[in-house]
Protein backbone atom coordinates (compact mmCIF):
# COMPACT_ATOMS: atom_id res chain seq x y z
CA UNK A 1 0.00 0.00 0.00
CA UNK A 2 1.15 3.59 -0.53
CA UNK A 3 0.30 7.09 0.61
CA UNK A 4 -1.66 7.55 -2.62
CA UNK A 5 -4.37 5.41 -1.04
CA UNK A 6 -4.80 7.80 1.89
CA UNK A 7 -8.12 9.28 0.85
CA UNK A 8 -9.65 5.90 0.12
CA UNK A 9 -8.37 4.28 3.32
CA UNK A 10 -9.30 7.02 5.78
CA UNK A 11 -12.50 8.33 4.20
CA UNK A 12 -15.65 8.23 6.32
CA UNK A 13 -17.91 6.99 3.49
CA UNK A 14 -20.89 9.31 2.98
CA UNK A 15 -24.09 7.89 4.36
CA UNK A 16 -22.38 4.99 6.13
CA UNK A 17 -22.56 3.95 9.75
CA UNK A 18 -19.20 4.83 11.28
CA UNK A 19 -17.46 3.24 14.25
CA UNK A 20 -14.38 5.16 15.33
CA UNK A 21 -13.00 1.98 16.90
CA UNK A 22 -12.65 0.60 13.35
CA UNK A 23 -9.98 3.25 12.72
CA UNK A 24 -6.75 2.29 14.49
CA UNK A 25 -5.18 5.43 15.97
CA UNK A 26 -1.73 3.84 15.98
CA UNK A 27 -1.51 2.33 12.51
CA UNK A 28 0.95 3.32 9.79
CA UNK A 29 -0.23 1.02 7.05
CA UNK A 30 0.52 3.32 4.13
CA UNK A 31 4.20 3.85 4.94
CA UNK A 32 6.66 1.03 5.51
CA UNK A 33 9.37 3.14 7.13
CA UNK A 34 9.74 4.98 10.41
CA UNK A 35 9.91 8.60 11.52
CA UNK A 36 13.47 9.07 10.29
CA UNK A 37 12.82 7.62 6.85
CA UNK A 38 9.65 9.67 6.55
CA UNK A 39 11.53 12.98 6.69
CA UNK A 40 12.65 13.16 3.03
CA UNK A 41 9.20 12.00 1.94
CA UNK A 42 7.56 14.71 3.99
CA UNK A 43 9.97 17.26 2.52
CA UNK A 44 8.75 16.34 -0.95
CA UNK A 45 5.15 16.50 0.23
CA UNK A 46 5.68 20.03 1.50
CA UNK A 47 7.29 21.12 -1.77
CA UNK A 48 4.29 19.83 -3.68
CA UNK A 49 1.91 21.56 -1.26
CA UNK A 50 3.76 24.82 -1.83
CA UNK A 51 3.61 24.43 -5.62
CA UNK A 52 -0.12 23.76 -5.62
CA UNK A 53 -0.88 26.59 -3.21
CA UNK A 54 1.07 29.01 -5.40
CA UNK A 55 -1.03 28.08 -8.43
CA UNK A 56 -4.25 28.28 -6.40
CA UNK A 57 -3.32 31.79 -5.31
CA UNK A 58 -2.25 32.88 -8.78
CA UNK A 59 -5.37 31.49 -10.44
CA UNK A 60 -7.55 33.31 -7.94
CA UNK A 61 -10.77 31.48 -8.81
CA UNK A 62 -11.09 28.62 -6.37
CA UNK A 63 -10.80 28.24 -2.61
CA UNK A 64 -9.85 25.51 -0.15
CA UNK A 65 -11.31 25.10 3.33
CA UNK A 66 -9.63 22.57 5.61
CA UNK A 67 -11.38 21.74 8.87
CA UNK A 68 -9.58 20.00 11.75
CA UNK A 69 -11.36 18.39 14.68
CA UNK A 70 -9.87 16.23 17.42
CA UNK A 71 -10.06 15.42 21.08
CA UNK A 72 -7.89 17.46 23.45
CA UNK A 73 -4.16 16.85 22.74
CA UNK A 74 -5.17 15.41 19.37
CA UNK A 75 -2.48 17.39 17.58
CA UNK A 76 -4.42 19.99 15.63
CA UNK A 77 -1.90 22.80 16.26
CA UNK A 78 1.11 20.64 15.47
CA UNK A 79 -0.45 19.23 12.34
CA UNK A 80 -1.32 22.69 11.02
CA UNK A 81 2.23 23.90 11.66
CA UNK A 82 3.83 20.86 10.06
CA UNK A 83 1.62 20.60 7.00
CA UNK A 84 1.11 24.28 6.18
CA UNK A 85 4.36 25.76 7.49
CA UNK A 86 5.98 25.90 4.06
CA UNK A 87 3.19 27.56 2.10
CA UNK A 88 3.13 31.28 1.33
CA UNK A 89 1.56 33.06 4.33
CA UNK A 90 -0.13 35.49 1.95
CA UNK A 91 -2.28 32.66 0.66
CA UNK A 92 -3.43 31.05 3.89
CA UNK A 93 -5.45 32.00 6.96
CA UNK A 94 -5.68 29.87 10.10
CA UNK A 95 -8.62 30.42 12.42
CA UNK A 96 -9.00 28.88 15.87
CA UNK A 97 -12.60 28.86 17.07
CA UNK A 98 -12.86 29.22 20.81
CA UNK A 99 -15.76 30.02 23.11
CA UNK A 100 -18.15 32.40 21.26
CA UNK A 101 -18.10 36.08 22.22
CA UNK A 102 -21.23 37.96 23.22
CA UNK A 103 -21.40 39.48 19.75
CA UNK A 104 -21.12 36.07 18.12
CA UNK A 105 -23.78 34.61 20.41
CA UNK A 106 -26.13 37.40 19.33
CA UNK A 107 -26.06 35.94 15.78
CA UNK A 108 -26.81 32.48 14.42
CA UNK A 109 -24.11 29.93 15.17
CA UNK A 110 -22.78 29.86 11.59
CA UNK A 111 -22.34 33.64 11.39
CA UNK A 112 -18.82 33.73 12.84
CA UNK A 113 -17.77 30.75 10.74
CA UNK A 114 -18.98 32.08 7.40
CA UNK A 115 -16.92 35.25 7.79
CA UNK A 116 -13.72 33.18 8.05
CA UNK A 117 -14.30 31.03 4.97
CA UNK A 118 -11.68 31.49 2.24
CA UNK A 119 -11.72 34.10 -0.50
CA UNK A 120 -10.77 33.28 -4.07
CA UNK A 121 -7.23 31.92 -4.28
CA UNK A 122 -6.97 31.33 -0.55
CA UNK A 123 -6.69 28.42 1.86
CA UNK A 124 -8.52 28.73 5.16
CA UNK A 125 -7.72 26.29 7.96
CA UNK A 126 -10.18 25.88 10.83
CA UNK A 127 -8.72 24.65 14.12
CA UNK A 128 -12.04 23.45 15.52
CA UNK A 129 -15.10 24.69 13.72
CA UNK A 130 -18.88 24.88 13.46
CA UNK A 131 -18.93 21.20 14.42
CA UNK A 132 -18.38 22.24 18.02
CA UNK A 133 -21.92 23.61 17.82
CA UNK A 134 -23.13 20.05 17.54
CA UNK A 135 -20.53 17.99 19.37
CA UNK A 136 -19.70 20.14 22.41
CA UNK A 137 -23.23 21.37 23.01
CA UNK A 138 -24.52 17.81 22.74
CA UNK A 139 -21.99 16.09 25.01
CA UNK A 140 -21.93 18.87 27.60
CA UNK A 141 -25.71 19.25 27.38
CA UNK A 142 -25.53 22.97 26.73
CA UNK A 143 -28.65 22.84 24.54
CA UNK A 144 -31.48 20.35 24.38
CA UNK A 145 -31.50 17.71 21.66
CA UNK A 146 -33.94 19.43 19.31
CA UNK A 147 -31.47 22.33 18.96
CA UNK A 148 -28.38 20.36 17.93
CA UNK A 149 -30.30 17.72 15.97
CA UNK A 150 -31.43 20.22 13.34
CA UNK A 151 -27.90 21.52 12.92
CA UNK A 152 -26.74 18.46 10.97
CA UNK A 153 -28.84 19.53 8.00
CA UNK A 154 -27.97 23.20 8.49
CA UNK A 155 -24.28 22.33 8.15
CA UNK A 156 -24.74 19.99 5.18
CA UNK A 157 -26.62 22.78 3.37
CA UNK A 158 -24.02 25.38 4.38
CA UNK A 159 -21.16 23.29 3.05
CA UNK A 160 -23.13 22.51 -0.11
CA UNK A 161 -23.45 26.24 -0.71
CA UNK A 162 -19.72 26.74 -0.18
CA UNK A 163 -18.96 23.97 -2.66
CA UNK A 164 -21.38 25.39 -5.23
CA UNK A 165 -19.61 28.74 -4.94
CA UNK A 166 -16.15 27.31 -5.64
CA UNK A 167 -14.88 26.21 -2.23
CA UNK A 168 -13.36 22.76 -1.88
CA UNK A 169 -14.13 21.52 1.63
CA UNK A 170 -11.99 18.88 3.36
CA UNK A 171 -12.70 17.78 6.92
CA UNK A 172 -10.14 15.88 8.99
CA UNK A 173 -10.59 14.20 12.35
CA UNK A 174 -7.27 13.45 14.04
CA UNK A 175 -7.88 10.16 15.77
CA UNK A 176 -5.84 9.50 18.90
CA UNK A 177 -6.46 6.73 21.40
CA UNK A 178 -7.52 7.37 24.97
CA UNK A 179 -4.21 5.87 26.13
CA UNK A 180 -2.23 8.25 23.93
CA UNK A 181 -4.21 11.19 25.25
CA UNK A 182 -3.32 10.17 28.81
CA UNK A 183 0.39 10.16 27.93
CA UNK A 184 0.18 13.59 26.29
CA UNK A 185 -1.72 15.10 29.19
CA UNK A 186 0.78 13.64 31.66
CA UNK A 187 3.66 15.07 29.61
CA UNK A 188 2.13 18.52 30.01
CA UNK A 189 1.97 18.05 33.77
CA UNK A 190 5.51 16.72 34.02
CA UNK A 191 7.19 19.43 31.96
CA UNK A 192 7.05 23.00 33.36
CA UNK A 193 7.57 24.36 29.84
CA UNK A 194 4.29 22.70 28.85
CA UNK A 195 2.19 23.72 31.84
CA UNK A 196 0.68 26.54 29.80
CA UNK A 197 -0.82 23.92 27.48
CA UNK A 198 -2.60 22.10 30.28
CA UNK A 199 -6.24 22.95 30.89
CA UNK A 200 -7.89 21.27 33.90
CA UNK A 201 -11.10 21.29 31.90
CA UNK A 202 -9.52 18.76 29.55
CA UNK A 203 -9.87 16.19 32.32
CA UNK A 204 -13.62 16.81 32.46
CA UNK A 205 -13.86 16.18 28.72
CA UNK A 206 -11.75 13.05 29.12
CA UNK A 207 -14.39 11.68 31.50
CA UNK A 208 -16.88 12.16 28.65
CA UNK A 209 -14.73 10.27 26.13
CA UNK A 210 -17.41 7.76 25.14
CA UNK A 211 -19.93 10.54 24.73
CA UNK A 212 -17.60 12.45 22.43
CA UNK A 213 -16.89 9.33 20.36
CA UNK A 214 -20.61 8.73 19.92
CA UNK A 215 -21.19 12.34 18.93
CA UNK A 216 -18.38 12.26 16.37
CA UNK A 217 -19.69 9.01 14.89
CA UNK A 218 -23.08 10.61 14.31
CA UNK A 219 -21.42 13.69 12.79
CA UNK A 220 -19.45 11.55 10.34
CA UNK A 221 -22.53 9.57 9.38
CA UNK A 222 -24.72 12.60 8.81
CA UNK A 223 -22.29 15.19 7.43
CA UNK A 224 -19.66 13.29 5.43
CA UNK A 225 -20.74 14.05 1.87
CA UNK A 226 -19.32 13.92 -1.63
CA UNK A 227 -18.87 17.70 -1.62
CA UNK A 228 -17.43 17.87 1.92
CA UNK A 229 -15.97 14.51 3.01
CA UNK A 230 -14.64 13.55 6.41
CA UNK A 231 -11.34 11.70 6.82
CA UNK A 232 -10.48 9.89 10.05
CA UNK A 233 -6.67 10.04 10.26
CA UNK A 234 -4.61 7.96 12.73
CA UNK A 235 -2.74 10.48 14.85
CA UNK A 236 -0.91 8.60 17.60
CA UNK A 237 2.22 8.85 15.44
CA UNK A 238 2.63 12.54 14.62
CA UNK A 239 4.95 11.97 11.68
CA UNK A 240 2.54 9.52 10.06
CA UNK A 241 -0.38 11.86 10.70
CA UNK A 242 1.47 14.62 8.85
CA UNK A 243 2.24 12.38 5.88
CA UNK A 244 -1.38 11.29 5.55
CA UNK A 245 -2.89 14.75 5.94
CA UNK A 246 -0.49 16.28 3.41
CA UNK A 247 -1.25 13.50 0.94
CA UNK A 248 -5.01 14.00 1.31
CA UNK A 249 -4.62 17.72 0.65
CA UNK A 250 -2.24 17.23 -2.29
CA UNK A 251 -4.65 14.87 -4.01
CA UNK A 252 -7.56 17.19 -3.29
CA UNK A 253 -5.78 20.19 -4.83
CA UNK A 254 -4.58 18.16 -7.81
CA UNK A 255 -8.21 17.36 -8.59
CA UNK A 256 -9.10 21.06 -8.57
CA UNK A 257 -7.49 21.43 -12.02
CA UNK A 258 -5.44 24.39 -10.95
CA UNK A 259 -3.53 26.37 -13.57
CA UNK A 260 -1.72 29.66 -13.85
CA UNK A 261 -3.83 32.40 -15.47
CA UNK A 262 -3.25 33.09 -19.14
CA UNK A 263 -1.60 36.39 -20.00
CA UNK A 264 -2.76 38.56 -22.89
CA UNK A 265 0.72 39.74 -23.82
CA UNK A 266 3.75 38.11 -25.39
CA UNK A 267 6.85 37.99 -23.16
CA UNK A 268 9.03 38.33 -26.25
CA UNK A 269 7.58 41.80 -26.88
CA UNK A 270 9.25 43.18 -23.79
CA UNK A 271 12.82 44.03 -22.98
CA UNK A 272 14.06 45.13 -19.60
CA UNK A 273 16.73 47.75 -20.03
CA UNK A 274 19.91 47.84 -17.97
Amino acid sequence: MSLKQARERYLAPPGSKIKISDYDAGEKTLFEGNKKSSLPVMEQQLLRMKELQTVLYAQGKQKLLVIFQAMDTGGKDGCVRSVFGSVDPLGIHVESFKRPTEKELAHDYLWRVHQKCPMNGMISVFNRSHYEDIIAVRVKRIFEEKVWQRRYQHIVNFERMLADEGTKVVKIFLRISKEEQKERLQARLDNPAKHWKFNPGDLDDRERWDGFMGAYEDVFEQTSTEHAPWYIVPANRKWYRNLVVSQILIETMEEMQLSYPNVVWNPEDFKIND
